[in-house]
């Protein structure tokens, strides 16, 4: 018992002395408000000092003392910029009319003359660069044929790499012709062409030298080929999958905008090749619509079923990812029953005549696709109902698939085409589809060509220079193909590890980071651009046709047609379309007229079309990973310009519809909208009011929009008249010019067009501008007028058609092109500033000057001004310096985030600094011991009430210094010798810039981090109470990637004489494989191959059985009794890129009465933290008690999570359409059409003999 009681009294005597302890430790381990503030002074008091001092700011400053301020005046700012867009559009306009009318002419004149049989030509697929002029031959084939045709050699030319041409290698004396794949170049039709074509080279130089500013010009033939100057060599990659009759520019000129319906039929006789085929042609025709069109594919037997079911009872625009929507749809459709013709031809009118009469859709052309293997009858009655009696609107286009066809067949199938303004069409293979689908856009064509006095003038949306968007897809199944076959290659090697969880956790994060990755850096392998083309029409009435028709289902026969007679000669009506030309107009040339540098910082311009999508726009992204979105070119307005209204996503107001309808409506106007916008690879947010003014370019579908902020935007800095660049020239006997005040470290904005010159070419923007500063300062210098385009005369009886060289050559040609406001804005900057290339020693004690740099070390110093001018010293200098120079890594001056964010700032704190660090996320992790720190202060002119951002100074200094400087303050007391300070490990202290990124923290590896996933906790208090604003943000731009899914083809019940077919095709597949197998095996035995390197980017070739993986020291492919777990960690899921929508939620500082929400006492546990404003800067002070237990909260995630809608994308926007207005131009009917007889054409069998003998078998069996 005493024992028990001395314990029980040790106990109480420890407890009390403990609790004694900690009552009086507890005031004692606080840190107090009073010394955070304190440390938040003196941090952001220092740090401005130091910036006044590194940067020079005060002298800044004094620089544009002289300068003017003038108001900003949006209206004219508008009008001005779309004028001189539209003189740019009316010289490439006047361009392809050029080539037009020399089309047209050549065509009449020398069509009909005979192709010499050693006719010669460029073929860009065959040219090679041999660097000399000589013409060379292609290699003979190394076999003999006995009805071999020996053709003539292509002409090969001297290539040289051309910077107007993006560095292509071209000879732009000449032009070369592109002949597709699936076109045989020496047809009688593609023959022809391409010899009355070669007339065109002049008219292709002279355009040029009339305008040094043309991109490629082109003339796309109905036949296939392609004349394209300047000539090149073609490279495809992976294929060549080009024609240019499926592309925007040639589809949109060749016809009006139509709406289409395809009928595929789906009953039990459409198996096997007939189904491929059929779903081959529906691929074909969706290929050749675009933005302007609209469709739906149905299928139908004993009903009638769309094969998007949301897509029910209505056409969509035939956007890329309606069309995408649409294709994938077409994999999986099944086959079954008896075709209900009636049913499906009845829905097909109806639903046209609802949008006729609407005024929906197209608005213009209408057409049914009808594809099948045979009708009954030809359903004259349903035709008379609902095509005759509206004067046949619709015109029926027909397919018949499959070799063997009745005579009955083809004959009411082709007149259900012919009677309805259509065409027949009857395929029986896979390779001829291509061809003979595109035959309906000549018929669609027909009253264009007959009305001859009106050529169209077509502007495509944008695209990329890439040879089809389709490669896009292509491309992402290459890359998980790669990655399969790595995964199959590190498995072999070392499979412990490669099974381990630790590997396998790795590699998930690796593919999460690749699909969810945001940054687009290193776009510039995708040119953007828009096209001008017109149709260039046959001016033939009469010609012979002649025509292949089926002989008794057995054979076919060579028919030709004579109808009216014309001086003695028989011939029938035509109506034929040449084709189309047409030049690019890449859209950083039109960039280049809009002016940023009148619009300001954090101001832009941007251009709409006729649908409401985006052609040009700053937050345009349509590369993800190096690869084109599946639908870059349907962004529309109100899914990049996010108004701050906080809804939800696609739920628009009334009011931003109404502002789109505006625009899209051409119309002029002006409007202030709140907005929201992202900076720094959508990590950061912005918030604010910006003033829209718009104004459509005339005769275009296009409108101009320039964007200005609303208060800083309202002025602008101008020189003074009296500083002329000239004047400069008569300050000495000497001329000098302007070159002098620029001399070491700068550079000029790389985008923006200061002076061009034509015909020379410059490594650097700053070569080019030194040039043309030393040509400003001699005599005789003038600045050159804007190009305008030459009068061209419309085709008229008796006009000359052989004046157009004449007409060039007297045209004025200017070598080079200055924009004199900015070039005069530049050099006042330039001259005004020159005094900062001097060392900071020179302008301040040295004393002084060492102490900083010996606190700092390596610093660099930095000045952008408004007209793109960035100048930087680094302290101490460095002559070699490995890293990139400052103003080479951030070379565009007002569009950098740092510039941004500085003149923002300027209206929260006039005297504060941003500062940012780079930012540390999974995929692009930091390494700190090398990060910088960069610090922004925007210098603003006032002159009287009025005042413009004129530059922005800055500097740059190691991480570690500020980590120094930032512990060794909250380290130390300021009153009292002894108190709890950040050094304490109980006490967590960071640097929060206004984003709510990590600058400063104990921890280094935190540095960079988003301190809401750091302190999660703590980010919440801070919202709630208001000193962080959450902004949602979505990105409508967005790509996610969807599992494929991998379906077997149902089975199918077969007859007994379909079950013979299936065997005797299997005995001579089987025979015809062993015969070249054993051939192929005594053909190796005389040969050896090389192994092929294969890396990440190229695609693997059966990688189950690949030879060039055997390696004695890997382990042998796992057995099958670990198949299934082999086939779980290493095959990957195979995916899809798909259009979705993306929504995160980033933070924002609100300075609104942010002192009173930051003083606030620590409250234990309840509120375990203090926050500060850091004086001068944009950074807040968090002190953070760590013996608090961190609780386990979620807050509003800064990474992108995917938007979940009850539908797919395009259902969604399907079932809410936007306004759109209709092309002004529509030609779709003509009285003489009627006179026009050929409506068909059949399927010619190859002749060879070899196969009569098997046709007969198999017809037998």
């Amino acid at each position: 018992m005493c024992y028990r009681a001395i314990v029980i009294l040790l106990l109480l005597l420890s407890l009390k002395s403990n609790f004694t302890a900690s009552a009086q430790h507890v005031p004692n381990t606080r840190i107090s408000l009073n010394s955070v503030q304190g440390w938040g002074v003196k941090l952001g008091t220092e740090l401005y000092h130091f910036g006044e001092f590194i940067t020079r700011k005060k002298e800044v400053e004094d620089s544009w003392k002289s300068a003017q301020i003038e108001s900003r005046d949006g209206e004219k700012l508008v009008q001005s910029m779309a004028d001189d867009i539209r003189a740019m559009m009316e010289l490439k306009i006047s361009a392809v009319k050029r080539i037009v009318e020399a089309a047209e002419n050549m065509a009449f004149d020398k069509q009909n003359e005979p192709v010499p049989e050693d006719f010669q030509f460029y073929n860009s697929k065959e040219m090679e660069d041999l660097y000399d002029d000589s013409i060379t031959t292609t290699p003979e084939p190394d076999f003999n044929m006995e009805n071999w045709i020996v053709r003539p050699p292509s002409k090969n030319a001297h290539l040289q790499q051309n910077a107007h041409f993006s560095n292509i290698p071209v000879n732009t004396n000449l032009s070369s012709v592109h002949v597709p794949t699936n076109v045989y170049a020496w047809a009688p039709e593609v023959i022809k062409g391409i010899h009355w074509s070669e007339g065109l080279d002049t008219h292709f130089i002279n355009n040029y030298q009339s305008d040094p500013t043309l991109s490629w010009q082109y003339f796309g033939s109905s036949t296939g080929f392609m004349r394209h100057y300047p000539a090149m060599k073609w490279r495809a990659d992976p294929v060549d999958i080009y024609d240019c009759r499926t592309r925007a520019w040639y589809m949109e000129a060749a016809a009006s905008p139509k709406d289409v319906i395809v009928l595929v039929d789906r009953s039990g006789s459409m198996t096997g090749q007939r189904r491929d085929i059929a779903k081959h042609v529906v691929t074909n025709i969706l290929d050749t619509l675009g933005n302007n069109d609209f469709v739906n594919v149905m299928t139908f037997a004993d009903t009638v079923e769309e094969i998007v079911p949301c897509f029910e009872d209505s056409l969509v625009q035939a956007t890329l990812g309606n069309i995408r929507e649409l294709k994938l749809a077409l994999e999986n459709f099944e086959t079954m029953e008896i075709a209900n013709f009636s049913a499906a031809l009845t829905r097909a009118f109806d639903l046209l005549e609802i949008y006729r009469n609407n005024s929906g859709g197209a608005n213009c052309n209408q057409a049914i696709m009808l594809v099948t293997d045979g009708v009954p009858y030809n359903y004259k009655e349903l035709f008379e109902k609902y095509n005759w009696k509206y004067d046949t609107p619709v015109r029926v286009f027909t397919y018949l698939i499959g070799r063997e066809v009745k005579v009955a067949d083809v004959r009411e199938v082709k007149w259900m085409a012919c009677a309805n303004r259509g065409y027949y069409v009857h395929l029986s293979t896979l390779a001829e589809v291509r061809e003979r689908v595109l035959e309906h856009v000549n018929v669609l064509a027909r009253p264009l060509v007959l009305q001859r006095e009106k050529h169209p003038v077509v502007w495509t949306p944008v695209y990329a220079n890439v040879t089809d968007p389709k490669v896009a897809d292509y491309l992402w199944e290459q890359r998980e193909r790669a990655e399969q076959k790595e995964r199959f290659m590190s498995q072999r090697r070392d499979k412990v590890l490669f099974n381990s969880e630790k590997e396998q956790n790795r590699r998930w994060k690796i593919t999460q980071m690749k699909q969810g990755q945001y940054s687009e850096l290193g776009n510039s392998q995708y040119q953007l651009m828009t096209s001008v083309s017109m149709p260039v029409y046959d001016l033939r009435h009469n010609e012979n046709i002649t025509e292949n028709v089926l002989i008794n289902e057995a054979y076919w026969v060579s028919v030709t047609k004579e109808s009216v007679e014309e001086n003695g000669q028989k011939e029938m009506r035509i109506a034929r379309l040449l084709g189309v030309a047409g030049t690019d107009v890449p859209l950083s040339e039109i960039q280049a007229l809009m002016t940023p540098y009148k619009i300001g910082v954090n101001g832009y311009a941007f251009m709409v079309t006729n649908n409401g999508y985006i052609l040009i726009h700053p937050d345009l992204r349509p590369v993800f990973q190096q690869i084109l979105k599946p639908s870059y070119n349907s962004v529309d307005m109100i899914e990049v310009e996010l108004f701050d209204d906080d809804r939800s996503p696609r739920n628009f107001s009334k009011e931003l519809t109404a502002l789109r309808q505006e625009i899209i409506d051409q119309k002029t106007g002006n409007k202030i909208m709140s907005v929201k916008y992202h900076m720094d690879d959508m990590k950061r947010v912005s918030r604010g009011k910006k003033h829209y003014f718009w104004t459509g370019i005339s005769d275009s579908p296009f409108t101009l929009v320039v964007t200005i902020p609303e208060n800083y935007g309202r002025h602008r800095i101008t020189p003074p008249p009296t500083d002329d660049i000239h004047r400069l020239s008569l300050t000495s006997s000497k001329n000098i010019s302007a070159k002098q005040y620029l001399s070491d470290k700068w550079s000029v904005h790389p985008d923006w067009l200061y002076c061009r010159h034509y015909e020379r070419t410059f490594s650097s923007p700053e070569e080019e501008l030194l040039y043309f500063l030393e040509r400003v300062a001699k005599p005789g210098w003038r600045w050159p007028a804007k190009p305008r385009p030459p009068e061209h005369h419309k085709n008229k009886p008796g006009h000359d058609r052989h004046n157009d060289g004449e007409r060039n050559k007297a045209a004025q040609r200017n070598e080079y092109y200055c924009d004199h406001g900015l070039m005069q804005a530049l050099v006042y900057d330039a001259r005004n500033t020159a005094w900062f290339n001097k060392s900071i020693a020179e302008s301040a004690s040295d004393e002084k000057a060492a102490e900083f740099i010996q606190r700092f070390g390596y610093i660099v110093a930095f000045l952008a001004t408004h007209s793109g001018l960035t100048r930087w010293q680094t302290h101490p200098p460095k002559e070699h310096d490995e890293k990139v120079e400052f103003g080479k890594q951030w070379p565009h001056a007002i569009d950098e985030v740092w510039y941004r964010r500085a003149v923002e700032q300027h209206y929260i704190d006039p005297l504060s600094y941003v500062y940012s660090v780079e930012m540390n996320t999974e995929k692009f992790p930091l390494n700190v011991s090398l990060a910088m720190v960069t610090a922004s202060h925007a210098v603003f002119h006032t002159d009287g009430h009025r005042k413009a951002p004129a530059a922005v100074v800055g500097f740059q200094f190691k991480h570690e210094r500020l980590t120094e400087w930032f512990t060794n303050i909250t380290s130390s007391c300021e009153h009292t010798k002894e108190c709890v300070t950040c050094a304490s490990d109980d006490w967590d202290c960071y640097l929060v810039d206004s984003n709510g990124w990590i600058v400063v923290s104990k921890d280094e590896t935190q540095t960079g981090q988003f301190f809401g996933k750091i302190r999660p906790d703590i980010m919440l208090r801070l919202v709630e109470d208001e000193v962080f604003r959450t902004v949602h943000v979505i990105d409508y731009q967005a790509v996610c990637f969807r599992e494929k899914k991998i379906t077997n083809p149902a089975s199918t019940i077969r007859t007994p004489i379909q079950n013979l077919r299936l065997i005797m095709s299997w005995f001579v597949t089987t025979s015809i494989w062993l015969y070249n197998s054993i051939s192929l095996s005594v053909a190796q035995s005389s040969y050896s191959f090389d192994d092929e390197f294969v890396t990440s980017t190229v695609a693997y070739q059966n990688y189950e059985n690949d030879e060039d993986t055997d390696d004695p020291s890997m382990p042998k492919p796992p057995t099958r009794i670990h198949e299934r777990d082999f086939e779980k960690l290493v095959l990957i899921n195979r995916t899809r890129p798909t259009p979705c929508d993306r929504e995160m939620y980033l933070y924002q500082m609100d300075y609104k009465n942010l002192d009173a929400k930051l003083n606030k006492p620590l409250n234990e546990c309840m509120r375990p933290f203090y926050a500060q404003l850091v004086n001068y800067t944009n950074m807040l002070l968090v002190v953070v008690d760590g013996m608090c237990a961190k609780k386990d909260v979620s807050i509003a995630s800064i990474d992108p999570t995917e938007v979940q809608y009850n539908e797919s994308l395009p259902c969604l926007k399907h079932k809410h359409p936007l306004y759109r207005k209709t092309p002004a131009s529509c030609i779709r009917n003509h009285t003489e059409e009627s006179n026009i007889d050929m409506c068909g054409r059949g399927s010619l069998i190859n002749r060879n003999m070899l196969w009569i003998p098997l046709s007969i078998l198999i017809l037998w069996i």
